[in-house]
């Protein structure tokens, strides 16, 4: 992040903000003229600092009402394991984040459905008859104090 300038890391922070802002709407927000701000927010998409622009959708109001975050462990560690287990979760809409981790599991999955029910489905149908998984520990979220796709850039 060394090679940021005070202004671009103004942009990245105003985009976390509000990626919907007209680009004279954020050069005016962090002091730039327009052509300069569109210049950098094209620098910063290129070089990959800003992968997309998306909406946040409230998960609750697409009745999407369970949060669950799953610890999985497999039989084997091996590369092939972890990489098959990987393609495996990337194809499943409801985990929305997945973590190998070190330590006595090796991933963290947050995943979301309509109920308990539908995630319970989801456990027996696909999650548990994946291959290579040895045991799955769910913990339900009961409410959420904080959530943010915000970096704290500086």
């Amino acid at each position: 992040m060394t090679d940021l300038d005070p202004f671009e890391k103004k942009i990245l922070r105003e985009l976390q903000r509000d990626a919907s802002l007209t680009t004279a709407e954020l050069a005016e927000r962090v002091g730039l003229s327009a052509t300069p701000c569109w210049r950098r927010i094209n620098r910063l998409e290129q070089e990959g600092y800003i992968r997309a622009r998306v909406a946040l959708v409230d998960r609750r109001k697409v009745g999407l009402n369970a949060h669950i975050f799953a610890q999985v462990k497999l039989n084997a560690h091996g590369r092939a394991n972890l990489d098959e287990f990987g393609a495996a979760i990337r194809d499943f809409p409801e985990v929305l984040d997945c973590f190998v981790l070190m330590g006595s599991t090796d991933f963290m999955l947050r995943i979301v459905a309509k109920d308990i029910d539908a995630y319970e489905k989801f456990f027996f149908d696909r999650l548990s008859k994946l291959p290579g998984v040895q045991e799955i520990n769910s913990t339900v979220a009961l409410s959420e104090i904080k959530s943010t796709s915000a970096l704290p850039i500086a």
